[in-house]
Parts: structure tokens; C-alpha cells; sequence
């Protein structure tokens, strides 16, 4: 290799310009952390949790809420507007837990406004503070190598904010849009199973088939688009809530759509929705509003509704005002608009298909023939504060927790939900991370075919699941929604995401006991320091080391294809010779983790025993989803939805509880130590109410979920390393796929080389090497013959030394799949020699990637392993796939090294040289690699 050197123009590298910049007044927190401590300082009124790189501040008075979120590297003010900490739902009613109200814009949070911000009685009140260490979720036995010197828990501090429930007279006085049960007697309610003798019907006779029952189903509605079909009845004189249920089905009408109408003898009033929105924006459904004078053609404001969940209107009738407001299945009420008080209450009401006014005309264009359904209608009266249907404010606790950690910009948080009442409570649903957070961007339109980017903060969980990436795998949790308080967006539609909701799609649905305790999961925030994609990768990559440190465990894995004694005694004795440190027992081959037989146990520890001999461990396969037990174990899937793999048992069935007996028996017994899990819990829900292990629908996803990562937790407390192919990496999982698609490896087997560097390349943005696992077909997988095989290895020599040299040369382990690592003596030299190198380097091998030249076949691909606290500082890997040799200049950027002034290289044919950085923090090299070869410089 050749080595050049020379002198570059000043110019900055993109995305860490402002840190070069304030380097020379403090450490980039990515090349040294330690100073950066993270700390709780109490003011007056207000809490501030800070680490110098980021900040959270709570006022505490008159209630609890986040004022500020900031980003201290970049400057970068996260925050723009005051929601609750919290939200839980307790037996039907939903609390905000703390915030405070009156902020005048929601596009931005003034200093000046803050002292006039007011609480809500409705709402969870502050009630106390403690300041703690931070606590350990789950315990880690330090066994492997990796990083063992990572403080568990992370080091940091820890804030207990502690709320108790409203008074029930503040709550039913506050004129928040509470539920409509509440503080309330029932006047009349019906799901319209039949519909009794109060109702009269009216029905289009524009079409025979109009009608309010269709195919013998009470209140489905089956008539032309633009048709009148609703039921009609009297309404009680103490009535003060009208309310009722849709689900909008194929409906796509303007005016015509189902809603409420109130009938007075010479004028109504009719709140609906629109599914098809107005003339101006055509097919955007929206809420529409006859207000007994005008059309109000998008009441609430021009937004964008969803309608594949039915929504729920009503009018709540008061003194002052009478109030139109609406909320999503399993939602919260929200005001749309705001009417006068009515002089006189209204003779009737109309619950159904109408036209813009509420009255039965057809239009003359009338449409297609279209099907919808009234789910039900009650009717409540004024508020009784003799109607004890709510908790006192001693009976429960919420507490939200918060940590930050020390040397990362990351928060943790997460609720508790304590029962001090003598009676069961049920936590319906929660909300437990809640930020208005300042947009991405600003679209006035929102065209087809275009999306909104996210704020520039990283949300994830530990209750993730279902796939490789982060965003996929905490979908289901967080939710970048519209905020309906942000009137002031550019968007036409209010869409612009930038209101972040952490909460389940399901339940959780539990029963908390009298003295018990509900704990959730937990939301971990980081805010982004910068817009530069390897600086974001990085920060999330130094997040799973520090919140996930058994993740930097990385042995080197032979996947054996057989299971029988002969066989993988060859296999732990080839392992242990060329120094492989762990042999897994793969799918197919033969062994069978669900064989709890005394005589199959003391078989496997016989092979564990070996293992440990030879200095190896040995673990083994299991796959959990993606198969079918039978109709009384398998998910029972909602209408309209599929398992995600297809099928999928449940794991609260008597199945699914014997199989995790299994596990656990197994791993207590056998000495085995590892688990490849596949097809782990992706979230399917189960609807059936005949397993053990829950109740329904809305708490199978959390018992499941609860059941799975309890035992990757043991797991983790075992120190029994986990190969999941999901993100189960905050409770406890080692490792997932780095990302390939498995029939790739039926590929010609240089073609194999350039995507095994591609999904290197690609999976390392946001991983660390050591948290993917690539692959090596050592015999044919998937077909393609004798091309796509390495068998017989020393016949492929140079193939198998790139396919290592590929992988090892970024610090990514392999599933080497086969009956053997070596076939001769010289393969077995170069397989040890490529393991021996390896560990010589694993330090800075098994620092970060940074991303310079991706994988085409063409040229050179090349890219810089980093390790900014270890001696060796970084090594540039550099691979030539053509058939020619290549001498190329290549510009290396060593800021992410640590290196500042100077650095000592040498080059893989030992040459070594001193080298003066460029003002920039590069260096020009000029390599030369040879065909289908690669090499590598080392940067001390």
C-alpha cells in the first residue's frame, strides 16, 4: 500500500461543523463523555434535570409541567408548547396527569407567558418530589468480554414526580370535555340490537334497498350516498349529553354524512362527519357543523380525520354555552365548536343519515349504493354530585419517572400507577410521554405521494418488537400526531406532525389490586444535536452502549448443521482450535429445545460440559411465531386482521405458558447459553377470552409482551446471550439480523461479497456492528448450487478468506452455517489467521463504522472503524471486488478518532509512517488493493 500525504483547503466536515467549532471550549461528548454528569437542580417552582448536553425543565406549581427541552450542544430549544406528563385512563375516566393550560400559540412557548399559565382542576394534581439514583430494570451477568466495565445501571439520576386524583366535585366543575358517564345518571342508552318502540324511522325512497336495518342488522344504514335514512325520537326535558356512535363504512358523502341532529319545532342544529370532506378539499374527511344559520363546512378547522375507526359525537348542553365534541374508538373527548346556550332545549333528536341541515331531502344527485352503521346512542343528565361513579384523590398514586443518564443527551421515563383504595381499579390505557414538540418542517400542502418528516428527536421503548429498526419496532407506541392546539401551523389540514403520544394501541387493559402497582414501559428521548445523518447514527449508537451494554458482547458464532453428538463435538473441537467462541445448534438440525424429557436434558448437558472443556460455548435454536399450533392456541386475529407472520400461537394459551415452562427449564438444566429465538413475539393480538393468560382483546398484546421480555430478561440475568431477530434489545436481546434477505445467498459467490458489504454498510447507521449478525453459507442455503457454496472450502480458499475479511474488517459477527469451519490444514491456518487478527484489532473493530464508500462491484468500497477511547484509534478497511488491481487516493475523515494534530499509521503490509492532520481532521492516502482482495491502515 502507498501513502501519500497532502494539505486540503480548510473546509469543515457536514454535521459537525459547530462541534469543531466548540471543541476548543469543551469535549464533543461522541469523542470523550466523561465529564459530562448528569444532575438534578432544584429552583424555585422548578425542577432542571441537565447533563450540560441536554436539559428538561419542570415547573411544579400550580401543577407539574414541562417548560423547557433543550438541546445545550446545538443551542436547539425542543419544545413548543405545555401538554400533561401523563395521561392515564382508571376505570373509564381519563386523567391528565398534571400540565398546564392558557398558553395563547402553540407555535411557540414565550418566557413572559409561563407565570400565567393556570392548572387544571381536572387533572392529576402535583403532589411531591424525590430525587433517587437511577434503578435497574433488569440484572446482567457480566460473563463475555465486550465492554464490562459499563456501569449497570447506567450512572445518572432519577426524578419521581408523584400526582393524586382531582376531587370528584373540581373534576365535574372544570367543564373539561369529561366523559359523558361521569358525575352523571343515565337517561337512556341503546346499541341497537333491536330498536324499541321510542324510535321512529325514516327512510329514503329514493332506492328499495334504503334502510336503517340492513340484512337483519339493526342500525346499519344501506342507501344511496346522498339519501336521508336516521331514526328520530323525543327527547327527555333533563337531558343535557346527546350522544352517539359511527362507523363511516363506505360512505363518502359531504353533507350527507351521519352525524347528530336536534330538532326544535322551527329549526335544527346537526353535528357530522364528513367523510368526503367540502368542495375545496374534496375527499379529506373533516367534522361538518349546521349551527342553525350556516354551514360551518369544516368545523373545528380544516384537518384531516380518521376514519377507519368509528368516532363518537355528541352535544353536552351547560349554562353558559352548549359544546359539539367528538373522540376516535378508545379516545379522549375534544371540543370541535362552541354554541351559544340554547334558549329553550330541543323537542327531538335524529341520529343517522340527513341532509346539510339536519332534515330528511334527498339530494338530486344521489350516488352509489353505500353501507355505514350507528353503533349506539345515549342519552345522560345534568351533573349530580350524589353520583359516586369516581375515585377519591388518595386512592391512587401516578407517579412519572424520569432519568438522565450520565456522558448521553437521552431521557428515560415511565409511569407507576399505585392502588391505595380497598377495591380493584382497572388501567384501562395510559399516556406516558407527551411533547409538543417544534415540526421538522413546514408543508401548506400535504400533496400525494409526500410525507412529513418527524422532529429531530429519536423516541423508542422497550416494549418494541416486530422488526430490524428502531421507528418499525416502536410504531405501535409512538405516535407523531397533529396537535388540534397548533392553529397557528402553516398547514392547511393541521397535519404537520410535530405532537409526540407514547402510549399502547391495546389496553394495557389491567387490573391492579388493592396495595399493587402498575408499572409501564419505558420511553427513551433523545433530542438530536445535529441534522448530519452519521452524527445522529452515532449518538443512537452511543445510547444501546450505555442503556444496552450487553449489546458490545460479540462472539465469534459457527452455526452447526446437525445436531448429533459425532457432529458437534467436531464442530466445538474445530471452533476451539481456530478460536470460534460459540457453536449454536441452528434450525434443521435436529435439535429440539421443546424436548423437556429428563434423558434429552442430560444429553444436552453432556454436549455443554464439552463445550466448556474446549473453552466454547454452545447454545441453540428455538422458533416461537411464524407456525400453527391449533385453533384453540393460535391468535384469534380481529376482522380484517392477520398475524403478522401468518400464524402465530399465543403466548397467554396453555400452549404458549408450557412452552415458556420449557424454556426456562431448559436453560436452568442444560449449561447451554445461548438462544437463538426466531420468529420471537412480533404483537400480534389475540381477541380470544378462553386462554389463561388474559382477559381479551386490549390485554393480550401487554400479557403476551409481559411474558416474553420477563424471560429475556432472566435470560439476561443468566448471561444467556439472545440472537432475535426483532428489537427486543431493552430487554435484554444480544443481537438481531444486521438486514439481508436470506435468498441472496443462492447468489454466485462473489455477488455474495458485495451484499454481505452493502448490508454492512446499511445496517450499521443507527447499530453497532457488534449488534447485527450477518451470514456465511458454508453449504448450499437456498439453492444455487455449486456457484453460491463454499464446500468444499479449501477449493474456495480465497472466497471464504473475503467473505471473513468482509465481515471481521467491520466488526460484525456471522452465522458460519455448516458442518465444519475447516476441511485441511491450510484452511484451518487461514481461518485461525483471520481470527487472530480479529482479536489483535477487536477494539477498534468493534468501535463504530463511519460511512465513506458504499459497496457497487465497480470500485472500491471502503469504510473507518473508530474508537475514540482506546489506543488503536481507527482502522480505514478498504476492499477491491473488480479483477484488476486498484490505486486510488482516499480522504479520510479521523475527527470521529479522536485524533486532533497527528497520527502514526500502518498499512497492512507493515509500513508505517507519521501523518499531520488537515485543518479538517483528514488525511489523503493513496492505496493500492489487489483484485478481489482488500486491505486495511491502522490510525494510532
Amino acid at each position: 500500500m502507498k501513502i501519500s500525504l497532502k494539505v486540503l483547503p480548510n473546509l469543515f466536515l457536514l454535521g459537525i461543523f459547530f462541534i469543531v467549532q466548540s471543541s476548543y471550549s469543551q469535549t464533543d461528548w461522541l469523542l470523550d463523555n466523561s465529564s459530562y454528569k448528569a444532575r438534578i437542580i432544584e429552583g424555585t417552582g422548578e425542577l432542571e434535570l441537565t447533563n450540560s448536553l441536554v436539559k428538561r425543565v419542570i415547573k411544579i406549581s400550580p401543577n407539574a409541567a414541562t417548560i423547557r427541552l433543550d438541546n445545550i450542544t446545538s443551542g436547539e430549544s425542543y419544545l413548543r408548547g405545555v401538554k400533561p406528563e401523563a395521561e392515564v385512563q382508571i376505570n373509564g375516566v381519563n386523567y391528565e396527569v398534571g400540565g398546564l393550560k392558557g398558553q395563547p400559540n402553540y407555535a411557540f412557548l414565550k418566557e413572559e407567558w409561563i407565570k400565567d399559565l393556570h392548572n387544571s382542576t381536572a387533572a392529576m394534581q402535583f403532589d411531591g418530589y424525590e430525587i433517587l439514583e437511577t434503578e435497574t430494570p433488569f440484572e446482567w451477568a457480566k460473563i463475555r468480554y465486550g465492554d464490562l466495565n459499563k456501569p449497570w445501571p447506567p450512572k445518572g439520576v432519577h426524578l419521581r414526580l408523584d400526582f393524586k386524583l382531582p376531587e370528584q366535585n373540581k373534576l365535574l366543575e372544570s367543564n373539561d370535555p369529561l366523559p359523558s358517564f361521569l358525575g352523571r345518571k343515565k337517561i337512556y342508552s341503546t346499541e341497537f340490537n333491536e330498536l324499541d318502540p321510542t324510535w321512529r324511522t325514516h327512510e329514503s325512497t329514493s332506492h328499495p334497498r334504503s334502510s336503517f336495518q340492513n340484512e337483519g342488522k339493526m342500525g346499519e344504514i344501506y342507501t344511496l350516498q346522498n339519501s336521508a335514512v336516521y331514526v328520530e325520537r323525543k327527547l327527555e326535558e333533563d337531558t343535557k349529553i346527546i350522544e352517539a356512535t359511527f362507523r363511516t363504512g363506505t360512505d363518502q358523502s359531504k353533507e350527507y354524512g351521519p352525524g347528530i341532529t336536534l330538532v326544535w319545532p322551527d329549526q335544527t342544529i346537526k353535528f357530522f362527519l364528513k367523510p368526503s370532506g367540502n368542495s375545496y378539499d374534496d375527499g379529506i374527511p373533516m367534522f361538518g357543523l349546521w349551527n342553525g344559520k350556516e354551514q360551518i363546512r369544516a368545523a373545528g378547522g380544516r384537518q384531516k380525520l380518521d376514519l377507519s375507526t368509528p368516532w363518537s359525537l355528541r352535544f353536552r348542553v351547560t349554562e353558559k354555552a352548549v359544546y359539539c365534541e367528538a373522540k376516535p374508538k378508545n379516545g379522549i373527548w375534544m371540543t370541535i365548536e362552541t354554541l351559544p346556550a340554547f334558549s329553550s332545549m330541543p323537542t327531538s333528536v335524529r341520529i343517522g343519515k340527513s341532509d346539510g341541515k339536519g332534515n330528511p331531502q334527498d339530494a338530486d344527485e344521489l350516488g352509489e349504493l353505500v353501507r355505514l352503521q350507528v353503533l349506539d346512542f345515549a342519552l345522560y343528565g345534568s351533573i349530580d354530585q350524589s353520583v359516586k361513579n369516581s375515585l377519591q384523590p388518595e386512592d391512587v398514586t401516578v407517579s412519572v419517572h424520569y432519568e438522565l443518564y450520565d456522558g448521553i443527551p437521552v431521557f428515560g421515563k415511565w409511569i407507576t400507577v399505585k392502588n391505595h383504595s380497598p377495591k380493584d381499579i382497572n388501567l384501562d390505557g395510559f399516556t406516558s410521554e407527551i411533547i409538543a414538540a417544534v415540526e421538522y418542517e413546514s408543508k401548506v400542502e400535504l400533496r400525494e405521494n409526500t410525507i412529513f418528516k418527524r422532529p429531530n428527536i429519536h423516541v423508542e421503548t422497550d416494549m418494541a418488537f416486530a422488526s430490524m429498526s428502531a421507528d418499525d419496532a416502536n410504531a405501535h407506541l409512538v405516535k407523531w400526531l397533529p396537535d388540534p392546539d397548533y392553529s397557528t401551523q402553516v398547514n392547511y389540514l393541521r397535519q404537520t406532525p410535530s405532537l409526540l403520544k407514547v402510549s399502547p394501541e391495546y389496553g394495557p387493559d389491567q387490573t391492579i389490586n388493592s396495595g399493587e402497582e402498575f408499572t409501564s414501559f419505558r420511553t427513551f428521548v433523545l433530542p438530536h444535536d445535529s441534522y448530519d445523518r452519521e452524527r445522529k447514527g452515532l449518538a443512537m449508537r452511543r445510547m444501546y452502549k450505555t442503556l444496552a451494554p450487553w449489546t458490545t458482547e460479540n462472539p465469534l458464532m459457527m452455526h452447526a448443521r446437525f445436531a448429533d453428538w459425532e457432529r458437534v463435538k467436531t464442530a466445538i473441537d474445530q471452533a476451539s482450535e481456530v478460536g470460534f467462541e460459540m457453536v449454536i445448534l441452528t434450525f434443521g438440525s435436529g435439535f429440539n429445545i421443546e424436548d423437556d424429557s429428563e434423558e434429552y436434558l442430560a444429553e444436552m448437558k453432556r454436549y455443554a460440559d464439552y463445550a466448556k472443556s474446549k473453552g466454547v460455548e454452545i447454545g441453540g435454536y428455538s422458533l416461537l411465531a411464524s407456525r400453527s399450533i391449533d385453533a384453540s392456541t393460535n391468535v384469534v386475529m380481529p376482522e380484517g386482521m392477520k398475524p403478522t407472520f401468518g400464524n402465530s400461537p399465543c403466548i397467554e394459551s396453555e400452549w404458549g405458558q408450557s412452552y415458556f415452562k420449557k424454556l426456562y427449564k431448559f436453560y436452568e438444566k442444560s449449561g447451554f447459553t445461548l438462544l437463538e429465538h426466531d420468529g420471537s413475539y412480533p404483537g400480534d393480538v389475540c381477541a380470544s377470552e378462553n386462554h389463561p393468560g388474559h382477559k381479551g382483546l386490549n390485554d393480550s398484546r401487554w400479557n403476551q409482551y409481559r411474558t416474553i421480555s420477563n424471560f429475556y430478561k432472566w435470560s439476561r440475568s443468566k448471561g444467556i446471550y439472545l440472537n432475535i431477530p426483532d428489537y427486543y434489545f431493552m430487554t435484554g436481546g444480544s443481537k438481531i439480523a444486521m438486514g439481508y434477505r436470506e435468498v441472496n445467498w443462492s447468489l454466485p459467490r462473489n455477488e455474495q461479497l458485495v451484499h454481505a458489504r452493502q448490508n454492512i454498510f446499511d445496517g450499521t447507521w443507527e447499530k453497532t456492528s457488534t449488534m447485527g449478525w450477518m451470514f456465511v453459507p458454508l453449504t448450499e442455503y437456498h439453492g444455487g448450487g455449486e456457484a453460491a457454496t463454499i464446500e468444499p472450502l479449501n477449493e474456495h480458499l480465497a472466497h471464504y478468506e473475503m467473505m471473513m475479511a468482509s465481515n471481521l474488517g467491520a466488526g460484525v459477527q456471522a452465522c458460519y452455517r455448516g458442518p465444519r469451519l475447516f476441511d485441511t490444514e491450510e484452511t484451518k491456518n487461514m481461518v485461525k489467521g483471520m481470527v487472530d487478527w480479529y482479536k489483535e484489532h477487536r477494539q477498534v473493530l468493534e468501535g463504530d463504522i463511519i460511512h465513506l464508500k458504499r459497496a457497487t462491484g465497480n470500485d472500491l468500497d471502503y469504510w473507518l472503524n473508530v474508537n475514540p477511547s482506546g489506543e488503536e484509534k481507527g482502522m480505514l478497511v478498504v476492499y477491491n471486488p473488480t479483477n484488476q488491481e486498484i490505486t486510488k487516493k482516499i480522504k479520510v475523515p479521523l475527527y470521529y478518532t479522536g485524533l486532533t494534530d497527528e497520527t502514526r499509521i500502518t498499512t497492512k503490509s507493515g509500513e508505517s509512517i507519521n501523518l499531520l492532520l488537515n485543518r479538517d481532521f483528514s488525511v489523503e492516502i493513496e492505496v493500492t488493493v489487489p483484485s478481489n482482495g482488500d486491505s486495511w491502515v491502522l490510525f494510532q
